[in-house]
């Protein structure tokens, strides 16, 4: 399982003229599945999530969780993020998992995720979505179980 994050001061997706899922400071995670991916990477993603030192302390270094600052933390679905680019011009996506077994584990993950944060938000499985944010730093971390 993927997990592309990004430190935001705000994020939202929209789905048409619906703002589907919305956050302030926190982190934006698009997330891809993979064929052989189990519910135990996802929470083991959900677990680096929620304690990947992103967020600066006082000094200024990134060492506070998203858990440390109390962020929201907004969920994003993205099948492209396991396409094999290695070759040719044109992505192909047999690394992805296939759509049942992609809005499953994704399901998955957002569950355990709100057990786990008050602040949790998503985008919506299979939609076409505009996603807008605000990246503080940049900073982007690609993590992958």
């Amino acid at each position: 399982m993927i997990g592309l994050l990004q430190r935001v001061s705000q994020a939202r997706v929209e789905v048409g003229a619906e703002t589907v899922g919305a956050i302030g400071r926190g982190l934006l995670v698009l997330i891809g599945v993979q064929k052989g991916d189990t519910e135990a990477l996802a929470e083991r993603l959900l677990e680096r999530l929620l304690g990947y030192r992103v967020f600066p302390d006082a000094e200024d270094r990134m060492n506070l969780s998203l858990c440390d600052i109390g962020g929201g933390l907004l969920l994003v679905p993205q099948f492209t993020l396991a396409a094999d680019t290695r070759k040719g011009t044109r992505a192909s996506f047999t690394s992805a998992a296939p759509p049942d077994e992609g809005r499953r584990l994704f399901a998955h993950l957002v569950e355990r995720a709100r057990l786990a944060h008050p602040i949790v938000a998503t985008g919506r499985f299979g939609a076409d979505m505009r996603v807008s944010l605000i990246n503080e730093g940049p900073v982007t971390f690609w993590l992958e179980t």
